[in-house]
């Protein structure tokens, strides 16, 4: 490692939170894997409250959010925001405190989860202890980020930061509001809210927790890793402003979309499907915008494997955010909605956005934080092909199987009679359920090979500096 590198910036907690959200990824795909079998083959409950479904799922959504994407943005954040502001973070103590912080509430997790100790809410199912330890580790996340920006020496504040900082912003509040409630005992809360007001706070959460979390942090990443990766600037920056802007006030509206034909007020549905299809322009102009960054450039991909985990994610992420808007039109939602579909759309962005930009994001970052060569090139185009081919097999078997249950769902004899019941559309999804966990699988075992290939590459690092040591001794 440079040692200029060790004496300008803050990079050991990078370093951690790095090596971490490898960890994450594995385990918590391997989660999604075993609970994926679990519905095509109910025997792998063994009869245990612990490893149901019900306790595991929520474990799985955790830990692939929170612990994996979590790790994966605190590292691109605090690394990118030192190298674009060029300066240290503002402050060690609260980067060690947020990493010990954040690692801490996974556990905490971990513990409750499977014990069934949960507050029952999508993408919050965390009690209100761990609920406080996630806004006081957010905040310290937050304020050190934004005091680092502050404290810069460049004159302007690069695009890649915008994106970051609007995200902890809008995270923070959407975090407390939604998981306001009064405590019971110690593992046990009502909420504040109640109906259909709960309903749609839940999803004003729940979605912004994709727009903003999972989209508008990720784009951060993008936005840096892109460019650095290619040697490139951004195709355009006035176009990445634009994106910026149309995320922050748009995306909040979108939550209203997943309670269609329920209690909600009607407009309310209506306007989050309306601000939905018009988010479909800004999205795919930052797709583009990453993507055209390569012009001129496009032969890169032919050897450059990480740059083609960036590239492709951009293509999953103008495909998720077309898919996600046309499902949140009334006509349409009547069949998609309660099936898998939403499943294969939520892990089309889960795992052809997120994780494979994540992916990308961090062999550049383990290159650089250990000033070496990645140890098998060859074993990150194994990963690339192995991500591509299980995202694809496991939302095709989502997608087939969505539309079929929707189509059973709702289809009737002459005498207005269901077809179909609901134990009939089960049995016929069977073989795409398999075909699921399948998927899954190769996912997983790409991760597992990074997981390998990182290790590797830091003990390659660690390796070198002993024998420039011995040798200068």
């Amino acid at each position: 490692m440079a040692t200029t590198q060790v004496e300008r910036y803050s990079f050991d907690v990078v370093r951690w939170f790095t090596v971490m959200a490898v960890v994450y990824l594995v385990v918590g795909t391997l989660l999604g894997v075993y609970i994926a079998s679990e519905l095509a083959w109910p025997v792998l409950n063994f009869d245990l409250a612990e490893l149901s479904f019900g306790r595991l799922r929520p474990l799985h959504t955790n830990a692939v959010i929170f612990a994996f994407g979590g790790c994966v943005l605190m590292a691109t954040a605090f690394y990118s925001v030192q190298r674009t502001c060029g300066v240290r973070l503002w402050s060690d103590k609260l980067a060690w405190f947020t990493f010990w912080g954040w690692n801490l509430i996974i556990v905490g997790a971990v513990i409750t989860l499977p014990l069934g100790l949960t507050s029952g809410k999508e993408y919050a199912e965390l009690e209100w202890p761990l609920d406080i330890a996630i806004a006081l580790v957010w905040i310290a996340y937050t304020v050190n980020f934004v005091m680092t920006v502050a404290t810069r020496k460049t004159s302007h504040i690069y695009v890649s930061n915008w994106f970051f900082m609007g995200m902890m912003v809008m995270i923070t509040y959407l975090h407390v509001v939604n998981s306001l409630a009064i405590p019971v005992g110690l593992w046990d809360s009502y909420s504040v809210f109640s109906g259909v007001q709960d309903a749609m706070i839940q999803w004003w959460w729940g979605h912004n927790a994709v727009g903003f979390y999972l989209t508008a942090g990720f784009l951060g990443i993008m936005y840096y890793f892109v460019p650095k990766q290619a040697n490139r600037p951004i195709f355009s920056y006035r176009l990445s402003v634009i994106h910026f802007w149309a995320l922050m006030f748009g995306y909040v509206w979108l939550g209203a979309h997943h309670l269609q034909y329920t209690a909600l007020p009607d407009w309310t549905g209506s306007l989050g499907a309306a601000v939905s299809l018009a988010m479909i322009i800004p999205s795919w102009g930052g797709a583009i915008n990453g993507m055209m960054t390569l012009s001129g450039a496009w032969d890169k991909l032919r050897d450059d494997y990480i740059l083609r985990f960036l590239i492709m994610s951009l293509a999953f992420y103008a495909m998720s955010t077309f898919e996600g808007p046309v499902m949140s039109a009334k006509t349409v939602n009547a069949l998609s909605h309660y099936t898998d579909w939403t499943v294969g759309h939520v892990h089309s962005g889960a795992l052809g956005w997120v994780a494979m930009v994540a992916s990308g994001a961090i062999y550049h970052m383990v290159e650089k934080l250990w000033d070496t060569r990645i140890y098998s090139p060859k074993l990150v185009n194994t990963h690339f092909w192995l991500a591509t081919i299980g995202t694809v097999v496991y939302i095709t078997a989502m997608w087939v199987s969505g539309i079929m249950q929707g189509m059973m769902w709702r289809m009737y004899d002459d005498n207005g009679v269901l077809l179909y019941t609901f134990a009939e559309s089960v049995y016929e999804m069977h073989p795409y359920y398999a075909m699921r966990a399948i998927g899954g699988m190769i996912f997983w075992l790409g991760g597992a090979i990074m997981l390998y290939n990182v290790v590797m590459t830091i003990r390659q690092a660690a390796g070198r500096r002993v024998s420039a040591a011995v040798a200068t001794a």
